[in-house]
């Protein structure tokens, strides 16, 4: 930009120097040359008629003035203005009522035009009503919610209830429900989507009332309203929560102006006639140039056209300037005038680089115009821009959308406007966020889908769950041509979407300049300061809803931003080959800690940032050394690259993790609907199939439901096309893996420093996890996780880093554990992940185990032994079913759910398990015992709520149970089972922990085993018992409670100790399990169908009995051998036990049980009981249990012969 005369020439002091300086001026250019310029520039109306070159009169700069001011004064024509107008009420400038015309809590935007629910259903009214002729507003719609929309009086009365349409004089449009309201409601119009804008019309001289939406009209929605003296009607709304919307009552250019329609407030036309007049003043500067030599004016190209510094143009230019800069602060003008004058600089198309005078007139205005007028003048001109770019209609080329983003990247290429807008309008007045956002079409045709995607293809080919299986079985020829059809359809649309994303990718690139060349600060310091304040409002959730960004613009602004960072990091590594690249790209750890970067009050992974500082002083010597400690030493040595990036870098990790991983599972619904109605489709095919032909009013039928899902499937795949391109395209699958690989690479990074990594905010961990989970769930089918770059290696590093901090005593929040449990249980479900655990290195997968092992107490535990169920799952007895048997026949609310996969048992991680119990025997027996004491409450629990259950099923007052008290008791199910699972896998693997007697609490542990197990057994096996009670009501939440799962767990226990043990093994156990006074022989034959005659006869006509043979499918031959094994040995063993067991007198037996005999002795107190209770009671007390002395030692009692 030319400095050249900046002062001289400004609009304050230029008239002085046109004086002073004219021998100058016309020195250069002489008078003639001058007066024809002159009035060149500035011609004469039509209204004076055209004078001859000859006949004018001799134009200079001093007369200039009063001629361009004579010439203005032609355009106070007399405006139609609204006074003059009959037929409107009220200020002539419209806004929202703020005062006393709304009900409910809202937020009014600051200009009063735009308005935000904050309540059940709040509704506001217009300032100005009309009573006669035709009238129009407009309303941009922000989101989609339920809103209604239109006209009301002043006696409607509105409350939380009832608002616009539900009062006999006020009358809505409902595009959420696509409805229309006046106290009843019927269908009307079309619905509408965010970016839409609704036209409200209302004819008071025919009585109608006309709703239009895009500029199509939806038809006359009501007539015969109300009118006449004393009826006036006001633009009013009713908006839920949340919901939010932009008003235009003609402050602005109407989007979509109706013919013979008005505007509820009047356009400045006399200021509309000047600023087009002086606009074509300015024209006619830029495309003539004056020829000195030849004395003569020249047309030229003004698309070349720089300020030169020539006093001649520049002087013109301030006198227009003079006018036109304060036109230039106006709303109506800057959008009407302005915006459209540069918009049609860049229409001949080519790059927005080969239109530099956009350029050239920024600079004109910095130097002619006031700054307070530039700076409003931009900010008007960058609101009307991303107004137009946000409620733009999509076409097929998306035209409209290129067409503002160019002209945004055309003025922010120009450093002084776009330091100005980064300062003071970007992140503050606007919500800029929207210019990286690319909308979704709601309605197909409109958007010209149908055109650019002619061919529609969804998957046809399903399992029995409904999983497509198109590749296990070959599609045919017409199938295939379809989809390829379909796929290049799709390609075209990638291709137009890809334009726009360019260009937003561009805007960002150049607010992350830092090599602007001003002075003062570059670009991107601004952004980052912006930035940063930007994820701190939406990071704190209480802030006021009209700052929060709405996810779906997180998502495709993160993408755009992942790109722009990745573009300038690596252009850091070819200017300083020591740096590293955007593929290695990580924050480094003493971004957390030295204090630089502010997290606001985020959770950090070892609690709050004041109290880590309190605890980590403790370890330095010297006041805030401790925080130094476990610094990295080589960080110094080589820079990763500028610290600007990764503070951005580090802000779209944060932004992931706000919002946008919760979006991306929202949108995954439209792929999910697809499927339902292909599934849907494909069931109405084949019932047409089976259709008998004396039938034809149920094939009839058959044939709409046919078409119906068919359009459906039309409309639905078409949008599935636009949302794979903008959301869950490859690039922005390669975007998310990216990111997961970053939050990698820093937390292996953090994990280095020692105490700390407890600075790391706990955002990269959660972030860590949930965009594996998105790779994995969300970008399935179109992309596949398998296809990824290092996908093996990426997998390993994540199983190795929640393997070993899901217990990490660095980590404090209970949260991020649970989170770090439930990714590790969901890690070891699937086959690849398993794998990938598998892989870290031993010493971690012994470190794993161990914490898995840890005893149940004092922490949660219910995931970590789900973890070892998955395990083993696959290995157990009957133990091999991805659904329990009774539930084949429903369909899973979720087939992708972890529970629901096959099973994948890793006998790897089997192996450390059972060397570390056989090892360690004093963690075997705590582990052990923990699971006993957590199975016996789990059990316990189980059964107290099935008998409030079953109680509260017969009584005839109150035949229903809460839900919530289901699902708990069918987590106290799911837990046993998982628990004997648990324990069938320990016994499988270590046997001699509890068979091997030489081990201090091997006889307790199988005592205590037995006893549980003759418990589960008793419950579950009595005839027409309290659990077949529950079961047969089959309530909804009690799905999983049946016989066949736990009855298979403990068969499997039993079947272990009393079958595939060695002959002492089997025997020790045999004479435990009889020994305990609950065990019933009839139990075990109940497993196999057997059980006393009358019983089972009376059961039978009742209703099918239970037996393990019933379960070819799920239990083996083998197994079933085994257990009809363990029947005969058990019915054999307890008849010699009955033949050889003396009657005992009740002086013998246990005083605290009554069930042993006496076989322990207590030091130093003498006092006896039998080994099972004093070895239970010495788990948790050391009292004797009658004299609570402490007990030192305990010796076996034998009785003496004599007594």
């Amino acid at each position: 930009m030319s400095s050249k005369g900046g002062t001289v020439l400004s609009r304050r002091s230029y008239r002085l120097a046109s004086d002073t300086d004219k021998p100058k001026v016309t020195g250069i250019v002489n008078e003639k040359l001058l007066s024809d310029y002159l009035h060149h520039v500035f011609p004469a109306s039509s209204k004076t008629g055209p004078a001859s070159a000859a006949h004018r009169k001799t134009l200079m700069f001093q007369d200039l003035g009063a001629h361009l001011e004579k010439l203005l004064a032609e355009d106070n024509v007399t405006e139609d203005s609204r006074d003059q107008i009959e037929g409107c009420l009220g200020p002539s400038t419209v806004v929202l009522d703020h005062s006393s015309g709304f009900e409910g809590l809202l937020f009014v935007d600051d200009d009063l035009l735009g308005v935000i629910g904050h309540s059940n259903f709040s509704s506001i009214r217009a300032t100005t009503c009309v009573y006669k002729g035709k009238w129009v507003y407009e309303v941009l719609i922000s989101s989609q919610g339920l809103m209604q929309i239109g006209w009301c009086t002043l006696n409607c009365r509105f409350n939380q209830e009832e608002g616009v349409g539900d009062t006999p004089d006020s009358y809505a449009y409902d595009g959420n429900r696509v409805r229309k309201w006046n106290v009843t409601t019927t269908n009307y119009g079309k619905s509408w989507a965010a970016g839409d804008i609704v036209s409200c019309l209302i004819d008071l001289d025919e009585g109608t009332i006309t709703f239009c939406l895009n500029g199509q009209s939806l038809g006359v929605a009501f007539s015969n309203i109300k009118t006449g003296p004393g009826v006036a009607y006001f633009p009013a709304i009713s908006l839920s929560f949340k919901e939010s919307v932009a008003f235009n009552f003609g402050s602005r250019p109407l989007r979509y102006p109706v013919e013979g329609y008005l505007p509820l407030q009047s356009p400045p036309t006399t200021d509309l006639i000047k600023a087009n007049r002086l606009l074509g003043y300015l024209k006619t500067v830029l495309s003539t140039s004056i020829d000195t030599q030849d004395e003569k004016l020249v047309e030229r190209d003004s698309g070349a056209w720089q300020i030169q510094g020539d006093p001649t143009i520049l002087v013109t230019l301030a006198h227009i300037f003079n006018h036109f800069a304060p036109l230039m602060c106006k709303v109506y003008l800057v959008e009407d005038v302005l915006m459209n004058f540069l918009l049609s600089i860049l229409e001949g198309g080519g790059s927005v680089e080969e239109h530099p005078l956009i350029q050239q007139l920024l600079d004109l205005f910095w130097l002619l115009m006031e700054d307070h007028e530039v700076s409003e003048c931009l900010k008007q001109l960058m609101m009307s821009l991303l107004r137009a770019y946000r409620f733009s209609p999509i076409i097929p080329d998306l035209g409209f959308q290129i067409h503002y983003l160019r002209l945004t990247t055309a003025i922010l290429r120009h450093e002084k406007s776009r330091k100005y807008l980064l300062s003071n309008v970007l992140f503050d007045v606007l919500r800029s966020v929207v210019f990286f956002y690319i909308k979704t079409p709601l309605r197909v045709k409109e958007a010209g889908l149908e055109e650019l995607i002619p061919t529609t293809w969804w998957p046809t080919r399903f399992d029995k769950e409904g999983k497509d299986e198109r590749d296990t079985r070959e599609e045919t020829a017409e199938e295939r041509l379809r989809r390829r059809a379909y796929e290049r359809g799709c390609h075209r649309l990638k291709k137009r979407i890809e334009v726009v994303e360019e260009l937003q990718v561009q805007i960002l690139r150049l607010m992350l300049n830092n090599k602007d060349k001003g002075m003062g600060e570059a670009s991107r310091y601004i952004f980052l300061n912006k930035f940063r304040k930007f994820l701190q409002e939406n990071a704190s959730n209480r802030g006021n809803p009209t700052v929060l960004c709405p996810p779906e613009y997180m998502v495709c602004f993160i993408h755009r931003l992942i790109t722009a960072i990745r573009s300038y990091w690596d252009e850091g590594k070819r200017k300083s080959p020591g740096s590293i690249s955007s593929e290695d790209a990580y924050v480094p750890p003493q971004l957390f800690y030295n204090g630089k970067v502010d997290y606001f009050d985020l959770q950090r992974l070892g609690g709050l940032l004041s109290h880590l500082k309190k605890t980590l002083k403790v370890e330095g010597s010297h006041g805030n050394d401790g925080l130094l400690l476990g610094r990295p030493f080589e960080e110094p040595d080589q820079p990763i690259t500028e610290k600007s990036l990764l503070e951005i870098l580090d802000g779209v990790v944060m932004m992931y993790n706000l919002s946008v991983h919760q979006q991306l599972g929202k949108m995954v619904v439209v792929s999910d609907d697809v499927h339902e109605y292909a599934v849907a489709l494909k069931d109405t095919d084949e019932k047409i199939a089976r259709c008998p032909s004396r039938r034809p009013d149920i094939l009839e039928e058959l044939q709409k439901t046919q078409k119906v899902f068919a359009e459906k499937l039309n409309h639905l795949s078409r949008r599935l096309a636009w949302i794979n391109a903008t959301i869950y395209s490859k690039e922005k699958m390669l975007d998310v893996y990216w990111l997961l690989q970053v939050c990698i690479r820093t937390i292996e990074h953090a994990d280095s420093t020692g105490s700390l990594f407890a600075f790391m905010p706990e955002f990269y961990l959660n972030v860590a996890m949930n965009s594996y989970s998105a790779l994995k769930n969300y970008f399935s089918p179109s992309n596949c996780m398998e296809e990824l770059p290092g996908y093996e290696d990426t997998l390993a590093q994540l199983a190795a880093i929640l393997a070993k901090h899901f217990a990490d005593p660095r980590i404090v929040g209970t949260d991020i554990k649970d989170s770090l449990m439930q990714a590790l249980a969901s890690y070891v479900c699937y086959p690849q992940s398993l794998h990938a655990v598998e892989r870290i290195p031993e010493e971690q997968r012994m470190a794993m185990m161990r914490n898995l092992l840890a005893p149940y107490e004092q922490r949660p535990w219910a995931q970590t032994n789900w973890i070892l169920v998955r395990l083993w799952r696959g290995c157990g007895f009957g133990y091999r079913y991805t659904r329990l048997p009774h539930l084949l026949k429903t369909k899973p609310e979720d087939a992708n759910l972890p529970s629901l996969q096959k099973p994948c048992p890793s006998l790897l991680l089997q192996r450390h398990m059972a060397e570390l119990l056989s090892q360690d025997k004093d963690m075997a027996a705590s582990f052990l015992n923990s699971v006993l004491n957590q199975l016996n409450w789990a059990f316990s629990e189980f059964i107290g709520m099935i008998q409030e259950i079953q109680q509260a099923a017969e009584r005839p007052e109150r035949n229903f149970v809460d839900t919530r008290q289901l699902k708990v008791c069918a987590t106290c199910f799911d837990l046993s089972v998982s628990l004997l699972r648990v324990l069938e896998m320990t016994i499988t693997l270590v046997p001699e922990i509890f068979l091997d007697w030489t081990r201090p609490s091997a006889e307790l542990l199988l005592r205590r085993l037995a006893q549980l197990l003759n418990q589960v057994l008793n419950r579950v096996t009595a005839e027409r018992n309290l659990f077949d009670r529950v079961v047969n009501l089959r309530l909804p939440g009690l799905e999983s409670v049946d016989h066949y799962p736990i009855l298979v767990a403990v068969t499997g226990i039993l079947v272990r100790i009393l079958v595939d043990s060695d002959k002492q093994g089997t025997s020790r156990a045999a004479s435990v399990l009889l020994s305990d006074p609950c065990f019933q022989l009839r139990s075990i034959q109940y497993l196999l169908g057997e059980g006393d005659a009358g019983d089972a006869g009376a059961a039978s006509a009742d209703r099918k009995h239970f037996s393990l043979h019933t379960y070819t499918d799920y239990i083996s031959t083998e197994e079933e051998q085994k257990v009809e094994q363990m029947l005969t040995f058990l019915t054999e063993e307890s008849k010699q036990a009955a033949a050889s067991t003396a009657p005992t007198s009740e002086d013998d037996l246990c005083p605290i049980c009554y069930a042993h005999s006496i076989s322990a002795i207590f030091k130093p107190c003498s006092h006896k009981s039998c080994k099972a209770c004093i070895n239970q009671h010495l788990m948790n007390n050391k009292d004797c249990f009658f004299c609570k002395a402490t007990i030192t030692g305990v010796d076996d009692y034998t009785k003496p012969a004599s007594s």
